[in-house]
């Protein structure tokens, strides 16, 4: 009987993961790429920027629905992928972000132009992009759709369309 209540209080410790806070430090060590570094990583382009204020996120993780976009602390609790990179939106020029992955593999990702700086999404302020630029809805967007396949232990290089609320959707910005 003891390894039961064993398993059922992990259990109950794992199902109240999402609700401890999260660090906007979890992930940075393990995404940030090194000068020189050969890779693996991600070289992540942000397209249709809305304008130059606040900072870019980049988030990589696990490409399944039940891991896409879930707590950073239960991801790196339960031992899956997870980095983060954040740098502040260049003045000018283009704006890459560089993100250490595992290895050659599929993973999702998401890009966040943090307008107000405050660390999280808010629809009426902020843009986000995911990779292969699915077109986007009011919910949250399967993993599937979100994929970026990569092939090589290098680095490899994706653009993604960058998002804002524009009148009474969610879409890239209409030059």
């Amino acid at each position: 009987m003891k390894p039961i209540a064993v398993t059922l209080a992990a259990a109950l410790l794992l199902a109240a993961g999402p609700a401890l806070r999260s660090s906007p430090d979890l992930g940075k060590a393990e995404g940030r790429c090194r000068a020189g570094e050969p890779g693996p990583a991600l070289l992540v382009e942000a397209a249709g920027l809305k304008d130059r204020t606040g900072q870019l996120k980049v988030e990589l993780y696990p490409s399944n629905d039940q891991d896409f976009l879930a707590d950073d602390n239960v991801l790196i609790a339960a031992g899956k992928v997870f980095r983060r990179v954040e740098a502040p939106t260049p003045r000018s020029g283009a704006a890459v972000l560089c993100i250490r992955i595992p290895g050659p593999g599929t993973y999702s990702l998401m890009l966040l132009h943090d307008r107000d700086l405050d660390h999280r999404f808010n629809y009426k302020v902020d843009g986000i992009g995911f990779a292969s630029n699915p077109k986007l809805g009011w919910s949250k967007p399967k993993a599937r759709v979100t994929r970026v396949i990569v092939n090589t232990g290098g680095v490899s290089k994706i653009s993604v369309v960058m998002n804002y609320k524009n009148g009474l959707g969610v879409g890239p910005i209409k030059n």
